[in-house]
């Protein structure tokens, strides 16, 4: 294949995407685009059209957009320095022409022009919005500004671009290059079996240790990390660990320090380019919080709601261990924190996370949550057989939609799947790739690679093609991988973004899916999660891996009477994080060469458990707010935000049926299909009957 990256097959042939061709591949790309834009600026004025004007301004670029897409998945699942270098070469040619679209004045001129026609005039409500949000987005982007902030501009973009793939990078670097080798498995009491299994596995894949004399090697993922941190008994591995962690983006040559204090002077001075006084005024004008203070003003309010419950929980936690060791309450040291916090939950409970492993095998967890899918959305989800090519072989010529065979995948442990409706329609398919790799970027999260929209007069329906990825505990010695509780919630998390953007059924591109404004894109993959904790639901997926028996009545009491174990203290965790990020872009942007730990405590004082040893500042591994131009960057309160509406929207399946298929159609039909089609208050209210009760989340959290 000439340009394997400007593939119009729906089913991608991943072994002919080789890193040799990104930078000719992206170039004719950005070249077809800019020939789409400069067609589109040139048509006649007087013949324009909807068509003509904001949908083709949509599909103008949507082959650069899928072919860069495809590098920047590849960056995230399997780096290697010369995907990096291809990717990087490119970046600033993409940043800068994707700035440069909303800076073109014949192109404003153009949108400005069709918008005082009679047709834009009388144009049907999602139509309408589409010229509205489009419009505003240009605004938003800069559009009004005179030229020589406009060139300005583009240098942010340009710059923006190359300082957050930077700090990624850093974090996936410094994450990588630590690890600890352990020979005495005593120095691992304490922690689960299948956490030490998979410890020596780790030093197996590198070689380490022998059958008679094995070896074990700990990580900064996750998967290696919790266990260690929550069980083992040796508090100098944890310290170690702990010290681990708290090198992530920090000194040497993966330091993020100095990037972020870049990346914040960036954004100010972009935001102030724009005649907004701080970068989160700027990016949520188009949210529902509508300016910083109104998201800061959230924060704080429920930050004085949950603080008693929270300073409760920490004198709790210091008694619980000064009685454990039969000394005087005091602070805890940093590494101390999550072990005594699981003691505690197992003596308060007679409960222990491990106990619930057993129950969640990742397969029957994805072929559950799939039965739920269609007995409460009305969907069949259905397995494709997959093939995996080995570096440097090219498989033949990829099956397409319709057609039998095997999908090809970019990696062994890849799945994919086809989704269909009730009446058998196929909307759309997805890839899900859940364990860690060092090529692999950290955490989970949600994509797609193609967007569907419905068919439309004379066009055909267009299939979406998404994708979940997760770093979940992977199996060991061909036995099931047998996932945490938490791991469950977030596996049912990112289905829920998935869910979104699949079944979005709007017949504009932009205004489909998940583009939906972000403090509410949080509330499908959060409602999801809810599934995660009744009877009826956990019964579809949560069977013991060896007997298939459900959760015995007894353990499922225990896990619901543990579920607000230290509630306030999550709440609060994840206030911290949104204080911050609000702070440090509002008030604190132009600090540059400020101590960031110092300047990180003094702001979340109120907010963080005191602690013996003070710990740096989490922002130099915060890939949220840092990775990305923009991201959640002004945004992280929306976790929070969206976890009010969807405490309050799961009510109605609690009243009337966790698994009722009327409440899963409703929802499915008025917010899920929905994508940005109506303003999102209007989309829950829709569903609800009433706007949102924002006591709902400290209801369920029990701290009312």
């Amino acid at each position: 294949m000439a340009q394997p990256f400007l593939t119009q097959d729906f089913h991608i042939r991943w072994s002919t995407l080789d890193t040799a061709s990104i930078q000719a591949d992206i170039q004719t790309a950005l070249d077809g685009a800019e020939g789409n834009i400069n067609r589109l600026v040139d048509q006649d004025r007087g013949k324009m059209s909807f068509d003509t004007v904001v949908l083709a301004l949509d599909e103008s670029t949507r082959a650069l957009n899928e072919a860069w897409g495809l590098v920047q998945h590849l960056d995230a699942l399997c780096n290697s320095p010369a995907l990096r270098e291809a990717h990087n070469a490119m970046l600033p040619l993409v940043s800068s022409f994707f700035a440069k679209i909303p800076l073109n004045e014949h192109l404003w001129d153009l949108l400005e022009t069709y918008s005082k026609t009679e047709e834009a005039r009388d144009l049907p409500p999602i139509r309408k919005r589409a010229l509205k949000e489009t419009m505003e987005s240009f605004i938003q982007a800069g559009a009004n500004l005179p030229p020589e902030k406009k060139t300005r501009l583009e240098e942010l973009e340009s710059e923006l671009s190359q300082a957050t793939q930077k700090y990624s990078e850093n974090v996936l670097d410094s994450t990588n290059k630590w690890e600890l080798i352990i020979s005495d498995v005593e120095r691992l009491k304490g922690m689960p079996a299948s956490a030490i299994e998979a410890a020596r596995a780790e030093a197996v894949a590198k070689g380490l240790g022998t059958p008679e004399e094995p070896y074990y090697r700990i990580t900064l993922k996750a998967p290696s990390m919790i266990p260690v941190m929550e069980y083992a008994e040796d508090e100098s591995l944890r310290k170690a660990v702990w010290e681990g962690s708290a090198s992530i983006g920090r000194g040497g040559d993966h330091d993020n320090t100095e990037l972020i204090w870049k990346i914040l002077r960036l954004r100010h001075e972009k935001a102030q380019l724009m005649g907004k006084s701080n970068f989160a005024d700027h990016v949520l004008q188009q949210r529902m919080a509508k300016s910083g203070q109104g998201a800061l003003n959230f924060i704080e309010n429920l930050h004085a709601k949950v603080k008693g419950g929270f300073d409760r929980e920490t004198i709790q936690l210091q008694e619980y261990r000064a009685d454990a060791v039969g000394q005087a309450a005091d602070l805890l040291q940093p590494w101390e924190v999550g072990f005594w916090a699981e003691k505690q939950r197992k003596a308060e409970y007679d409960f222990d996370e491990e106990e619930l492993r057993p129950y969640f095998p990742l397969d029957r967890v994805l072929g559950g949550m799939f039965r739920l899918a269609e007995m409460v959305f009305d969907l069949r989800i259905v397995g494709r057989d997959v093939v995996h090519y080995p570096a440097g072989e090219t498989g033949p010529a990829s099956t397409q939609p319709g057609e039998l065979g095997p999908v090809e995948v970019w990696h062994p442990d890849v799945k994919f799947y086809e989704v269909r409706n009730e009446k058998g329609v196929h909307i759309g398919s997805f890839f899900a790739d859940w364990h860690p790799r060092d090529s692999k970027r950290g955490g989970a999260w949600m994509n797609y690679l193609k967007g569907g929209v419905p068919p439309s007069g004379d066009r055909d329906r267009r299939l979406h093609l998404g994708l979940i990825c997760g770093n979940m505990t992977p199996p060991v010695d061909g036995k099931p991988a047998l996932l945490t509780h938490d791991e469950v919630c977030t596996v049912f998390h990112e289905f829920g973004h998935l869910l979104h953007q699949l079944l979005g059924n709007v017949e504009i591109p932009s205004l489909n899916g998940v583009n939906v404004y972000w403090d509410f894109v949080e509330l499908p993959s959060q409602i999801m999660e809810n599934f995660c904790w009744e009877r009826e639901s956990l019964d579809l997926f949560a069977r013991h891996h060896e007997t298939g028996e459900p959760i015995p009545a007894r353990l499922l009491k225990k896990v619901l009477a543990a579920k607000n174990y230290r509630s306030a203290s999550d709440i609060m965790r994840q206030l911290s994080f949104g204080k911050l990020d609000l702070e440090l872009h509002m008030h604190h942007a132009t600090e540059e060469g400020a101590d960031l730990d110092q300047l990180s405590r003094q702001l979340l004082k109120p907010y963080l458990m005191p602690l013996k040893t003070e710990t740096p500042s989490m922002a130099r591994r915060f890939g949220h707010l840092f990775s990305s131009p923009v991201g959640y960057a002004a945004g992280y309160y929306s976790y929070k935000w969206a976890e009010v509406l969807d405490a309050d929207a799961f009510t109605r399946f609690q009243n009337e049926g966790v698994l009722n298929p009327k409440v899963g159609r409703e929802f499915r039909d008025k917010v899920l299909s929905k994508g940005n089609s109506e303003d999102p208050a209007k989309l829950f209210r829709d569903f609800m009957g009433r706007d949102p009760d924002p006591m709902a989340l400290l209801i369920r959290a029990a701290l009312t």
